[in-house]
């Protein structure tokens, strides 16, 4: 389904099957430039694409959200996929990137995404919380992935995109609609 970003809610202005929210981004009616940019990104698109699997009787299983962001040498492009509830991560993966082999490139390291599974994008108040770092925060550890090891500027990129994705100018207002049971 093709999203509103501002909104948290569906559109159906879009073909889902055809858009194509890194382009959208370019164009200034369905794009906008970033004030806050943490991500590195500099346009954003109004909408995106999410993913949403069904179990067979049409429960909702999981949410998989696109994400990318700027880490020491590219651009990582990706897809954060979420239980049913909006909150628990069930894995990370990144499809493209440029980052230093044996460095950055650990962001493919089944060890690394291994410690994704089961980690909270936010605490039971709503606050995002979750955190890549090279200590565990005081959030605990329910919403910490260990930074990789040598490649500092690679796990504050991954760190910055995933809360700016998962924050109010990502999915935010979306994930505040699931959780909430509206959608």
């Amino acid at each position: 389904r093709v999203l509103d970003l501002s909104t948290g809610t569906f559109t159906d202005q879009f073909d889902a099957a055809t858009f194509d929210g890194l382009a959208a981004a370019q164009d200034p009616e369905l794009g906008r430039e970033l004030e806050n940019d943490p991500a590195g990104i500099g346009r954003q698109s109004r909408y995106k694409t999410v993913y949403l699997l069904r179990e067979e009787n049409g429960d909702l299983d999981k949410v998989i959200l696109p994400i990318h962001g700027y880490g020491l040498w590219s651009t990582l492009y990706g897809f954060i996929a979420l239980e049913e509830n909006g909150n628990d991560i069930y894995g990370l993966q990144f499809y493209q990137h440029g980052e230093t082999p044996g460095l950055g490139a650990e962001v493919d390291n089944p060890r690394w995404k291994a410690l994704w599974p089961g980690k909270k994008v936010r605490d039971e108040t709503g606050a995002l919380k979750i955190s890549v770092a090279k200590t565990q925060g005081p959030a605990g550890p329910e919403h910490h992935i260990d930074a990789l090891a040598g490649a500092t500027l690679t796990s504050v990129g991954v760190d910055n995109l995933v809360k700016f994705w998962m924050g109010e100018e990502g999915y935010g207002p979306f994930l505040d609609a699931l959780q909430a049971g509206e959608l």
